[in-house]
């Protein structure tokens, strides 16, 4: 194995296509080939030594993005720990011959919804450069805003499904170009899951909701070819897409049934479910349920809400089928 990853990675070659071009190739000598599952892999080993626990912290990593949340009683405690935090997994990397981008750097605090004080504006410095606390931050798709307010997140999600349907309006205009059951597809595929992205874990506010209800029924009547005067009542059943209440619904229950099912030690967030929860061998969800858990381990599978609970130990139990058959309307 030691001896196939080098020669998978060296004497890689290069050629630039384009009209005209002169079809010469140029020598490669970093990084790994693109579209490869080898490379991803191999860039997690590469970085497993930057990985850390932190103490009443988070450290979570997204290939070559780096997030540390840390918490304590004052923003100036946050901001020591966090520049300690950086200088140890700077050291880290020039360990192995890496280093972070620090100008890339964002800053942002958080309050609890008790904390009546002003927003802080306590800055942090890293390696001379000054980080002030922006108001919103983006990663991973995600506007997070001190007061964790979601409306800023749903409106950048609103506007990025608007532009991209006004995009794809041009390659059908009513009565020609691509068919209808096209349009659903690409409703179904490309706008929708733009539009709903993270709903299943972040709560969607009626303001916003009225918003995505609205361009969704424009959606529904484009895929269709419906005049405006069909009530929108019936535009979902005419298109066969579902209404933004009821997928929204639909997502944030196989969310919890993610977490219900998956172990402790993959999820973060099951891994905060009570003691009482069960996670333990005996305990097995029933077999018509069972297609909802591909890719788990048998050993931590919830148990059936149907099945009496054990003497020993006693512990309390998840209504998983009933939570599986939830979404099944849908």
């Amino acid at each position: 194995m030691v001896d196939w990853v080098p020669s998978f990675l060296r004497e890689r070659t290069c050629t630039l296509l384009f009209q005209r071009s002169p079809n010469v190739s140029s020598p490669v000598s970093v990084g790994t080939p693109q579209r490869s599952p080898i490379s991803p892999l191999l860039f997690l080993l590469f970085v497993s030594p930057l990985h850390m626990s932190i103490p009443k912290g988070l450290m979570v990593c997204y290939v070559d993005n780096f997030s540390i949340t840390v918490a304590s009683p004052s923003d100036k405690g946050n901001i020591r720990r966090l520049q300690s935090l950086f200088n140890t997994i700077a050291a880290r990397g020039r360990g192995i011959g890496g280093s972070f981008s620090v100008p890339k750097t964002e800053l942002i605090h958080w309050r609890t919804p008790s904390q009546r004080s002003p927003p802080s504006m306590a800055p942090m410095e890293l390696d001379g450069h000054l980080f002030q606390p922006s108001k919103v931050v983006r990663w991973l798709g995600y506007w997070f805003t001190p007061a964790l307010n979601t409306t800023h997140h749903f409106r950048h999600r609103l506007s990025l499904a608007q532009a991209i349907s006004s995009f794809v309006k041009r390659l059908s205009s009513p009565g020609a170009g691509v068919r209808p059951f096209r349009c659903h597809r690409v409703a179904n595929g490309l706008l929708l899951p733009i539009l709903t992205y993270e709903s299943d874990l972040l709560t969607l506010n009626p303001s916003a909701l009225r918003g995505m209800d609205s361009f969704w029924h424009r959606v529904q009547r484009w895929t269709t070819n419906n005049f405006y005067t069909t009530p929108t009542s019936i535009l979902s059943r005419e298109a066969c897409l579902p209404p933004v209440v009821s997928y929204y619904r639909y997502r944030r229950r196989l969310a919890a049934l993610r977490e219900a099912c998956a172990p402790s030690y993959a999820n973060p967030a099951s891994a905060r479910l009570p003691q009482s929860f069960p996670s333990l061998s005996l305990f097995r969800a029933q077999h018509r349920s069972r297609h909802l858990t591909i890719g788990l381990s048998s050993v931590s599978l919830p148990l059936s809400w149907k099945t009496k609970t054990p003497s020993s130990p006693i512990r309390n139990h998840l209504p998983v089928d009933a939570l599986a058959d939830l979404p099944l309307p849908l």
